[in-house]
């Protein structure tokens, strides 16, 4: 708590940015004054998972034009002892993929919320799709042509 106010941490990747994220911080936002929002690191991100698609520069940068955030900051580790002290904030929340993982944080006075993302959108159900398509796409475009036939050159 800050000056009376309420403050929410919440934290993520945000990769691919859509609606099941925009769900979470706007539920962040609800449950008190101010909202800090932090965004994982390349680094960070690399250490437990695939490459993000959409670099840090830019997913930190699109976070900001948020309307719900009123700080943004770059997350370097998924240890929060440090944040609870520094950003002194009351309330954690994090998608329910996660559930178990911070409960720890209780043991500082910090509430913890695991976000029920539900059914349907994630970034790693985006980038599978994606790739299932452009494998169909490359299998058709590869199917004009029999195989060992040379294409014609130009003239």
């Amino acid at each position: 708590m800050i000056a009376g106010k309420t403050v929410v941490y919440t934290s993520g990747t945000f990769d691919m940015l859509h609606f099941n994220h925009i769900k979470m911080i706007e539920y962040a936002r609800s449950l008190g004054d101010i909202l800090i929002v932090g965004v994982n690191t390349d680094e960070l991100v690399a250490s437990y998972k695939s490459q993000p698609v959409i670099p840090f520069e830019e997913r930190i940068a699109l976070m900001k034009s948020l309307k719900y955030p009123d700080v943004v900051i770059p997350q370097h580790s998924l240890e929060h002892f440090d944040k609870v002290k520094k950003l002194n904030f009351d309330v954690f929340v994090v998608g329910d993929d996660w559930v178990g993982k911070f409960d720890y944080l209780k043991e500082f006075g910090v509430s913890v919320v695991y976000f029920p993302y539900g059914e349907g959108i994630s970034s790693s159900a985006l980038k599978k799709s994606i790739y299932e398509n452009y494998k169909k796409l490359q299998k058709k475009a590869d199917s004009h042509f029999p195989r060992n036939t040379e294409v014609p050159k130009p003239k």
